[in-house]
This record gives C-alpha cells, sequence and structure tokens, in this order.
C-alpha cells in the first residue's frame, strides 16, 4: 500500500528516524526515479520490490531469477503494481552488463549475496542487501571493501534497527533504564520433530539448478531446498543462528559500543531432527535443530539459544532478547513490543506495545525511505554494510565454533582467530569453478 507524504513522515516519526528522512523528502526524491533491478525475485524479494514501487522513486527495468516461472510471476506482478515491464533474466552478469541500473535489491539465496553485491557496486550501483552480508566471514568482509572502494551505498536488511519499539527500547537500554547489563540472552524457539529424507527429484522445469548451487556444492534437487528451505542447509547458508540470529545479534551490537567479542563458543547438533541425510535418493536438512552461543566481550556475556522443537511455552516470551541488568531484565521482542520486569518487585513493570508494518510484522518500508536518504545525501544508511557485517560475522563466528567442537579466541581488529591454523581456515571456503571466491 503506498503512503502519501503526510501518512510517510507520520510512520517515520513513529520509527524514530524523521530526523534521517526529512532531507529526503525535502530534496523531492519522489521526483526522480531510479532504475532498479531485483535479483532473487522470490518471496521475500518481492516483499523489498512492492514497497520499493510504493515509496514513488523506483522504475523497474530488470528481475533476475534462475527459474523462468518465478521470472514471469514477478514481471507480472510488477506490470500490474506500477505498468512496469522490466526485462527478465537468469544470469545476474548479464543484466549488470546489459541493464543501465541505479540501485539493485539482492535477495538471493544466503551463499549468493557477496558475490551477487559486489558485482553490483562495481557496475556503479547501490545495493539493498538482504542479510546476512555472506556466507564466510572473508567474502563478507570482501563485500564492504567493495562497496567503499566504488563509493556505494550498501543498505544491509536489518529492519529491526528502524521498527518504533526497536528505538525506543534501544533508547530505554542505552539512557541506563535497566543499569548496568552483565549478560545478554537471544532466543529464537519453535516446533518441530524427527526429520525423514525428502525424495530428490528432477529441477522444476525451467529451473537452472546449476546456477542456483552456482559457488556452492553441487547436490542433487529437493523441494526441502527450494522454495525457500535453504537457510536449513549449510552449503547455501548456516542455520537459524545465521538467519534470526542476525537480527538479534544485531540488536547487541546497536546497544553496546564493543564491535565484537574476544571469544566464541557453540554447541549444539541435531538431537531431535536426527543425523543429517544426503544421498542419491533422498536428503534432509543439515542445519542444527538446537544450538548454543556464548559471546564474551570485554564487559558481558551474551549467549544465543535456538530450538527447532518444544516452543517456549514455560516462559513469557518465545523471541528476542533479554538484556540482564542491576535494575532488572529488559525483553526486546518482536510482536509482542519491549517489556522491562523491574528487580524491585514494588516497582511497575514498563511495556511498549510493536507498532510493526503489517502483514508480515517487518519494517521495510521505513529502511528503504532510508536507503533513498542516503542515495540522496551521501550518508551512511541506518544500516551500514559495516554494521551489516559486523552483525553477520557473530552469526558466522558461532557456526564456526560450532563445525570446530570448541571455543575460539577472535581478534576483531584483524578478523583473524589467535594461532589457530585450523580455525583459520573456516574464515572462507572453497568456491565450485568456475566461480571464484572474492578477494579483499
Amino acid at each position: 500500500m503506498s503512503l502519501n507524504r503526510r501518512e510517510f513522515i507520520k510512520t517515520a516519526t513513529a520509527a524514530g528516524i524523521i530526523s534521517g528522512v526529512a532531507p529526503l523528502v525535502r530534496a523531492g526524491f519522489k521526483h526522480k526515479k531510479y532504475r532498479t533491478a531485483l535479483i532473487g525475485s522470490g518471496w521475500w524479494g518481492m516483499n523489498i520490490l512492492r514497497e520499493a514501487i510504493a515509496a514513488g522513486a523506483t522504475k523497474v527495468v530488470a528481475l533476475c531469477d534462475v527459474h523462468q516461472d518465478q521470472l514471469d510471476t514477478s514481471a507480472e506482478e510488477v506490470q500490474d503494481l506500477c505498468g512496469d515491464t522490466p526485462k527478465k533474466y537468469t544470469d545476474f552478469r548479464e543484466l549488470l552488463d546489459r541493464e543501465q541500473i541505479e540501485i539493485a535489491i539482492v535477495a538471493t539465496p544466503d551463499h549468493w549475496h557477496a558475490l551477487n553485491a559486489i558485482a553490483a557496486v562495481k557496475s556503479g550501483v547501490h545495493v539493498f542487501l538482504e542479510k546476512p552480508t555472506g556466507h564466510t566471514i572473508q567474502e563478507s568482509r570482501a563485500v564492504v571493501q567493495a562497496a567503499r572502494d566504488a563509493d556505494r551505498v550498501v543498505q544491509v536488511g536489518l529492519h529491526r534497527r528502524v521498527g518504533p519499539h526497536y528505538v525506543s527500547g534501544m533508547k530505554f537500554l542505552k539512557e541506563g533504564g535497566a543499569g548496568q547489563i552483565g549478560m545478554v540472552r537471544m532466543f529464537v524457539h519453535g516446533r518441530g520433530g524427527a526429520e525423514l529424507p525428502t525424495p530428490n527429484s528432477a529441477p522444476p522445469e525451467g529451473m537452472d539448478w546449476d546456477m542456483y548451487c552456482g559457488p556452492a556444492p553441487l547436490r542433487p534437487f529437493n523441494r526441502k531446498i527450494h522454495p525457500g528451505g535453504f537457510r536449513n542447509f549449510l552449503d547455501f547458508a548456516n542455520g537459524t543462528l545465521g538467519d534470526w540470529g542476525v537480527h538479534w545479534l544485531d540488536q547487541v551490537l546497536w546497544w553496546t559500543d564493543e564491535k565484537y567479542p574476544r571469544r566464541v563458543y557453540s554447541t549444539g547438533g541435531r538431537p531431535i531432527r536426527g543425523a543429517p541425510v544426503l544421498s542419491t535418493t533422498g536428503q534432509t536438512s543439515d542445519a542444527p535443530d538446537s544450538q548454543v552461543a556464548v559471546y564474551e566481550f570485554e564487559s558481558f556475556t551474551a549467549i544465543w539459544e535456538h530450538r527447532k522443537f518444544a516452543n517456549n511455552e514455560a516462559e513469557k516470551h518465545r523471541i528476542g532478547c533479554y538484556f540482564y541488568g542491576t535494575k532488572g531484565t529488559f525483553h526486546m521482542g518482536w510482536r509482542d513490543g519491549w517489556t522491562f520486569y523491574p528487580a524491585n518487585s514494588k516497582s511497575k513493570t514498563l511495556h511498549e506495545d510493536a507498532q510493526l508494518q503489517q502483514p508480515g510484522g517487518h519494517s521495510i518500508r521505513a529502511l528503504w525511505a532510508d536507503f533513498l536518504r542516503s542515495i540522496e545525501t551521501g550518508q551512511r544508511p541506518v544500516c551500514d554494510v559495516e554494521i551489516g557485517h559486523l552483525s553477520t560475522n557473530l552469526s558466522l563466528l558461532g557456526m564456526l565454533s560450532y563445525k570446530l567442537g570448541r571455543s575460539i579466541k577472535w581478534d576483531g581488529e584483524t578478523e583473524t582467530i589467535d594461532g589457530d591454523d585450523e580455525a583459520n581456515k573456516l574464515l572462507r571456503r572453497d568456491f565450485r569453478a568456475p566461480w571464484v571466491y572474492p578477494q579483499v
């Protein structure tokens, strides 16, 4: 749904970002139509593109996807929404070579994010990049370097940095409302049970499965992977920690002045889903169904945990962060807003309801407005690529420790693991030919 100027300003004010958006409104960005392409035209990519169209500053010139049916469906929707007739591509390199675009939305599976974003900024394009910023730490750093070298705006989709209750809750924390924080606990829990293998099959007609796998290992097509299930396959993503975890780890980095932990340890496995299966006939996912990651910062400890079983009916909240302070416990949630539980039982519990963009419960509209403001003014966006990189790093460090089966000592300045050659090898991975791992 499109916003008029008055509604837009009201929404931005509620989100606590009006000071950043106001210059964009004064600059009259709605009179400028940015030539925009969507790379990865599936469910989430189209969610972002709809908001870009609704903002009134977008001319959709191209779509890219490895599945022709998805391309055709998305192109029809774009034409219905705004009258644009985007050209359709199955290879992002061809799109970037042929189309004179100004903005690229990158919403491909995680293992493609770095190569897509780097190619785009090197073509002189501003990028709205879905998190995480990379599948491994060194490719994520390469995205940051490429963006800086090209002097392009890269906004990462950490939309919880602009949602109204997140902004006000973070203000409460930073002003000492919960006292001195000594520990943060982040969590996402759900339901689930044992996982049986799903039969492999031929890719859908019109889908380039080899291109989908790209730099990742080529494994048989399986409907558990596409559409939508890739995050639970470690060839393509980093499980729940690499998905949900990036958002909540980012809340921690938003709150603290520390940029990175000094030590990380993670453990977990698949006690309920069972051992992973990858055969010529069928597959299961292979990401952990439960995991704990401990991040030791200089002045506090942060703990991530998730379960894909048992949900969390025993506690007040199923998703979010608990900040444990000397004045009480603060919960930063999603659909349940934020709540402060004072340590003094005689004091009143404080609460603010969530103000979410519906129906998805996200804040893409405000984040896109900030992206446009950054392009217009040359200022860093709210979720700049360096911010996205540091939050992505935390999730990837947790997965790295999980794979090693032991703790690691992290040097955040050099982005290396002190005295640990085995661990440092996991900061990157081999790419399947002909794809070449990006260099910093």
